[in-house]
Formats: C-alpha cells, structure tokens, sequence
C-alpha cells in the first residue's frame, strides 16, 4: 500500500513501522510535525517535552532501559540537547536511539543557519541524510540498527524541504520489536571521568568500524553514467541536482558521516570533473579535499541558504532556462507576517510601546512586536534569554536602568528556559520585571500544549504548572496578573512594577483565539463616524485598514476582541447589532 507523505509524516510511519516504544521532543519548525503524527500511533508513548535537552535526556533513558526511541527537534533546539547529546556518545545505548534533527536552510523560521553536520562530527556519531519521503521513513528503520548494531546514538537530519515536501511512500506492517533487556551496567553509563576515559576509547574504535560500514553500506550508492560530470551529493540536493543534471554520474551519500574514503578516492579518479553539491557548510567538500583530492564545490556552489536547480543549473552548466527565474518580474506589496486579529500580544506590546520601555524580548509569535507598527522590542536572541539579557543590562547600567526595562517571555518559553533566569535575578539580588505573555500554548509552532496548559501531547489532563506558585517559590514577592488586553490596568501595574525596588512578576493571560473552541471569538465590530486620528492602526490589527483618511474594520478578519475599542478616545468603534 502507497500513500503521499511529507518527510516528517513519513518519518513518523518509520518510528511506527520499527518497533519505536518512545517519543519525545519539543515544538520546533519544521520537526514539529514528526511527534504531532507520532502521537497517532497508541502503541508509541508519546510526549512533548519542557525543552529539547529534556526531551533528550528521557529518549536515553528510554533506550538505556531497552526501548526503541526516538527524539525530534529542529537544529537550534539541538543546541539546547548538545549536553546530553556529547556526553551519551561516549557510553553508548542500549535499545536504539534516533535524533530526528530538522535543519532550516534560508532561515524560513530560525535565528541562524547552523549545520547540524557540526554536532554529529563533534558528538562522534553517524548521521543519515534521506533524499524523500520513502527514505524519510526507511532511514528510521535503518538508523534504529545501526544504533543497536554500533552501540551509537544515530542523528537523522532533516532540512525544510525534506520535511515539508510530499512524495510517495509504501506503507509496512509493524514489525514486532520486544524491549531489551536492562543491561545495569554503570562502568558502562556512569561518565565520571575514570568510566569515561575508558569509554572514549570505545567511541574511538566505533568510529572506525562505522568508517568501515560506510564503505559498504547501500546508503552511499554510485551510479554511473556520464563520467564527464560527477556529483558528490546529499539529501535534498541530490533531488535538485538530478534534474539539472541526469546524465552526470552520482555518489549519493545517505550516510553523511562517516565519509567513505574509499568509495569517495574511487568515484572522484572515475570522473573527468568532480562537484561537491551540498546545501550549507562544505563539510564534505572541506574533507575530502583534507585527503588530497580535487573537487569543486563552494568555490561555485553558496554556501548560503537553500540550494534549488536554477543555482545548480548556473554553477555547474554556467547557463540559465529562458523565462525562469527566481525573482519576481513584477511589484508586489510587501506582506510581513504580523500578529493575528484579537491576539493576546497585541494589547501588551502596545503599552510597552506607549511606555517607551527597553524590551529584552524572546522566540515567539511575540518577536513579531519587534516591528512597525507596535516596535517595542530591543532584543530577541534565543529560547529563554530574554529574562537572563534584562538582567545583564541591570548589570552593566545599574538598577536605575532596570526601571526602564523589561523581560518578555512566552509561557511555553518560560517553560522551555526562562525559569532558570528567573531564579538567578532572585539569587543575584536583581530588580528586573519580568512578563510572562500567557496565552496558553506554544502557539508559533502550531499550538502544541506544554507543561503550563494542563494537557499532554493527547489531550490528557494533566498537572498545570501554577506561574504564580512558581514564581513564589523562587522567592517573588510581587506577582500580578492581568487580562492582556486591559490595556489600562496592564499601563498602570507596568509603571508599579517597574518602579519597584525588587524583582518583579507580571503574568498577562488570554488564550490564543486560534486555538479549537476558542470562546474570545465573537461578532465583528464596526467603525462609526471615524474622526480619522488613526490611533486604532498603532495596534498593528490586520482586521482594521485606512482608507479616504477614516479607518474600517474587515467583518470577515475582525474576531471582536474589543481592543480597538480601549484605544479609540472617541467611542466610533462599536459591536455589531
């Protein structure tokens, strides 16, 4: 049976398909819909974990006590993941463990473009590049025996377009897996430093057997055809360079590290002229040209964003296809993403605005506040720094400045690494105010649940993390909560707060609208007799547009959240009859 798949579903029918018995991961695009259909499968217990270093962490100790597991997370959240990732390289598993790790090329939805290469190399790990969706699925399955087979954790990298692109797939039946046996085994799963040494050694050998693997494995396939042009190739670029070039001859390297030297020295003397066409860093091309060999790679090839057939076609052909071409021949409006109609940011952002405040800011749909027409945040640099920043420039300006300033955060963001910021301006004696934007999901990702809604990955009622509570027992004494889009109540406690002599907590609550069943939705508002002063298009709403100088709502946008109507000081918008 054959079905179309995207890359993340697929990967998510392979964890099904071969004996997976654990998930885990944290939201991130483009990963995240690998766990959001995994969860689809009751024989896999599934989770979405508080961060990625978390959800790591549970995934080894699933496959130390004998389950196959696997753990997703776009590359940045392998950052948050590289502590636990380097220190169980040395050890090894037990049951097969599998990182499915999503890069993101172009940055489409990412602060940087790192190569997740980096970590399997510095990790000493392999790391399996599929091609499509079949493969997507498969490589699973293979990465789970080479896991089991090496005694190695296996990275499964992804990037944006293998994720997000469909292409067909053969379904399987489930092939039966029995958990391990526990191996209690602490000379082998204690890394203190007497076990550890040891075990380096270990992790030293392994990758020499892997090396030896990569010769010989199916993964890394040569076809011949054309030895005028030979490509040296990986992942998604090996589907682009395919149809620029399908007569050349190929060296697809499904296992991307190890390198096969052999395989690589005999392909590369077997053609005239050798291209290393890999998307991100040189990697490959850097070692092989450390072995002597000559090829051509990013000498022509970006080392810069996504790859696609017309870079290809230019770089290796030095020619373009009449008529296509990447840029558009024609002005179009620009259309940044903004904040939906009755979203819960909007209102705090704009009193941040009016208070003219330094705003440390986080990764959220809350970053968007960044820009015109709301711009009322200063920073914004990775998952829970923003509390961590604020205190840093109460550091370095003195706590007067911290009266002028504040920390914003999501509430799933708090989860993921914000507390600990918090605890260390209570320990270290700070003043910072610190807001958490509490709309009840992890809403940029897709609206996943996290620790603080009270469900689990299946809708399950769980335990919700109190923020207040929590707050309290870091040692807050001043806590207040408020409706986000009371914006005069919000003014007045942000004035308070900031201008306290202690560390202060401000938790705004309203639940994302777009979230199923949302009872903050109600009838479109209108505008009456608009005096045209324009004040109600300083909240940035795309629901209200400004035309013939008075402004109007769009009925099929408004969601009657009733903001506009705290801003407008002449009563002209007004609920529909």
């Amino acid at each position: 049976m054959k079905h179309i798949l995207l890359g993340n579903e697929a990967v998510a029918r392979g964890a099904f398909e071969y004996g997976v018995t654990v998930a885990s991961a944290y939201p991130g695009t483009p990963s995240t819909e690998i766990t959001e259909n995994i969860k689809k499968y009751e024989s896999i217990n599934t989770e979405w974990s508080p961060n990625e270093k978390v959800a790591l962490e549970v995934g080894i100790g699933a496959s130390i006590a004998g389950a196959r597991t696997i753990v997703s997370m776009k590359h940045v959240g392998l950052n948050v993941a590289a502590d636990a990732l380097m220190s169980i390289s040395y050890p090894g598993v037990n049951a097969g463990l599998l990182l499915a790790v999503a890069d993101d090329p172009s940055q489409h939805s990412s602060q940087n473009e790192q190569d997740t290469r980096y970590f399997g190399m510095a990790a000493k790990v392999p790391i399996l590049e599929p091609s499509d969706s079949q493969e997507c699925k498969d490589f699973v399955g293979i990465g789970l025996e080479i896991s089991e087979t090496f005694d190695t954790p296996v990275i499964l990298r992804l990037n944006t377009r293998i994720s997000h692109s469909q292409s067909m797939v053969e379904l399987l039946d489930q092939v039966p897996f029995q958990l391990k046996e526990y191996d209690k085994n602490p000379n082998k799963y204690i890394v203190a430093p007497a076990v550890a040494k040891k075990r380096r050694v270990v992790a030293e050998e392994r990758l020499r057997k892997l090396e030896a693997f990569a010769e010989t494995t199916e993964l890394n396939t040569v076809e011949y055809q054309s030895r005028d042009i030979g490509i040296i190739t990986n992942g998604i670029a090996y589907q682009y360079s395919k149809e620029v070039l399908p007569e050349a001859s190929y060296l697809k390297l499904g296992l991307s590290y190890p390198l096969p030297r052999k395989k690589i020295t005999e392909f590369i003397r077997s053609c005239k002229t050798v291209y290393v066409i890999e998307e991100l860093e040189p990697i490959i091309e850097e070692k092989i040209k450390s072995w002597g060999l000559s090829v051509i790679g990013k000498d022509v090839i970006p080392v810069i964003g996504e790859l696609n057939q017309e870079i290809i076609r230019a770089a290796v052909l030095k020619e373009r296809i009449d008529g296509v071409t990447s840029e558009l021949t024609k002005d179009i409006p620009v259309r940044p993403p903004v904040l939906c109609p009755g979203c819960h940011h909007r209102g705090v952002f704009y009193v941040l605005n009016k208070l003219k405040l330094h705003v440390s800011g986080d990764i959220g749909c809350y970053t968007l506040a960044a820009f015109a027409p709301l711009s009322s945040m200063d920073t914004s640099i990775c998952m829970g720094a923003s509390i961590g920043m604020a205190f840093g420039f109460e550091k370095a300006r003195g706590k007067e400045f911290s009266k002028r300033t504040v920390a914003v955060i999501g509430d799933s963001t708090f989860v993921h690494s914000g507390i600990t910021g918090l605890i260390d301006v209570v320990y270290n004696q700070g003043n910072t105010t610190v807001i958490i934007l509490d709309n009840s999901t992890t809403a940029m990702t897709g609206h996943q649940d996290h620790p603080g809604t009270g469900c689990t990955i299946r809708g399950e009622k769980s335990q919700a993390v109190d923020f207040v509570a929590l707050a309290k027992a870091i040692g807050i004494k001043r806590i207040q909560t408020v409706d986000a889009h009371d914006i005069t109540e919000l003014e007045r406690i942000v004035i308070e707060e900031t201008q306290a002599e202690e560390p202060s907590v401000i938790i705004t609550k309203r639940p994302c609208v777009l979230l199923k069943n949302s009872s903050l939705i109600h009838k479109p508002l209108s505008i009456k007799e608009c005096k045209g002063c324009k004040a109600c298009m300083k909240i940035g709403c795309p629901a209200i547009s400004f035309s013939h100088s008075r402004a109007e709502i769009k009925k099929e946008l408004c969601v009657g959240c009733e903001l506009c109507t705290r801003i407008c000081k002449f009563d002209a918008i007004k609920k529909e009859a």
